[in-house]
């Protein structure tokens, strides 16, 4: 992926519900004026979620979302409605679309709720107007505003964008990662060991991102692996306003970083940009309380060729079994897949999740607290276990002081 590229990940997700052949692959394709879903008049052409990175005026970089129909039928039809009712987990916002034509609105008003319930926007849209002479009085059904479109005609689908851009009030973020915690003209440190899970000849996705906000806060960004971090804060000149690390290497680079320079990592500062970085502070106090024989589960937001010293399946349970001196019993999820019911789980260890969009993560932190588990990530769990997790919070004084009073 270039370095111009947003990643997914960091796009705006906008996913298209409703019914079979109201005209949901039709409307993305009037949204996004190209032909990227499939159209057919044969009720659920769509069969899983769709997704499609696009650039949409005004709404800048988003990630469209075409749905399986919510009222599919039979035993496969359930599992395709499981995975779509999944998809507002990680949707900014919702199209809700309805055919003009329809006489009842059951399952379009199980999805309002659905969304109400997880708190995520939604905007309701009747289709198919050009099909019509007179339309049923739509917000008085719904006691709520109603879009009128037609994906077939492109009437409605201007003042469908702007609506959706003022919905979420989509601003353009200076500072997404780092930029708020620096200066124009300040150093920066990056040490990026050569990951093995990494495609060969590219930093990994936290790495990127984390350089090119750098350089859009105007500050400098200076790379090097761990073993050559000592050499070159001496090369340098002038100190670093802050050394930013990979998690693995977390307890090496400390030792090597002065202690008048900052020092954090990549999957904290993510954990702070797409999560809840105090929630999975207090996440790694209960490390303190677990015991022999715990259930632990260690969540990834990708899938990846696991290597022989794989962070999750690896380093993490070795580390946390040298710091307890217990042992534990580790399940694993990867992918979308993320268990709803976690019967017995007494931690959850994410990953740094560059992979998930901040809607996704928020929702699997929501859903662990709900349970009342505890949930940490990578990097705030390796700083804590190597013993240098009140200098990794010193960039976040506000964090700092909610851990040093827990």
């Amino acid at each position: 992926m270039s370095m111009n590229e947003t990643p997914r990940s960091s796009r705006t997700h906008i996913a298209i519900f409703g019914r079979r052949n109201v005209g949901k692959s039709s409307l993305i394709n009037a949204l996004t004026n190209q032909t990227i879903s499939l159209v057919s008049e044969i009720a659920g052409t769509t069969t899983d979620p769709v997704f499609k990175a696009m650039e949409i005026l005004p709404l800048g970089p988003c990630v469209l979302i075409d749905t399986a129909g919510i009222d599919d039928t039979g035993q496969l039809g359930e599992l395709r409605v499981e995975r779509t009712y999944d998809v507002i987990n990680k949707t900014d916002i919702g199209l809700i679309i309805f055919d003009v034509n329809q006489n009842s609105f059951n399952y379009e008003k199980a999805l309002i709720k659905e969304f109400k319930k997880r708190q995520k926007p939604y905007l309701l849209v009747a289709n198919k107007i050009d099909t019509v002479k007179q339309e049923k009085n739509f917000t008085n059904i719904f006691e709520t505003f109603v879009l009128k479109v037609s994906a077939a005609t492109k009437e409605g689908i201007e003042n469908l964008k702007n609506t959706i851009g003022t919905t979420l009030k989509i601003e353009e973020e200076k500072f997404m990662i780092v930029g708020d915690l620096i200066n124009p003209g300040d150093l920066v440190v990056l040490v990026t060991p050569i990951d093995k899970a990494a495609p060969k000849g590219r930093l990994i996705l936290p790495q990127q991102q984390t350089i090119r906000d750098i350089l859009e806060s105007d500050a400098i960004a200076v790379v090097t692996k761990e073993y050559e971090l000592r050499d070159t804060l001496e090369k340098l000149g002038t100190k670093p306003k802050l050394v930013i690390t990979d998690s693995q290497v977390f307890l090496k680079v400390s030792a090597d970083t002065p202690d008048d320079i900052m020092l954090t990592s990549f999957s904290i500062l993510f954990a702070r940009n797409k999560g809840d970085l105090e929630e999975l502070v207090k996440g790694a106090k209960a490390i303190e309380r677990l015991k022999n024989g715990d259930k632990i589960l260690i969540s990834e937001g990708c899938t990846h060729h696991r290597q022989s010293d794989d962070i999750g399946s690896v380093k993490i349970p070795r580390w946390l079994r040298q710091y307890t001196g217990k042992d534990f019993v580790f399940v694993y999820s990867s992918g979308y897949s993320f268990p709803k019911k976690m019967d017995d789980v007494k931690l959850v260890i994410h990953c740094g999740a560059c992979m998930l969009n901040k809607s996704e993560m928020l929702y699997r932190i929501s859903e662990v607290v709900k349970q009342e588990i505890p949930i940490v990530n990578y990097g705030v769990l390796i700083a804590y276990v190597q013993g240098i997790f009140k200098r990794a919070l010193e960039p976040f004084p506000d964090i700092k002081a909610i851990y040093e009073e827990a």
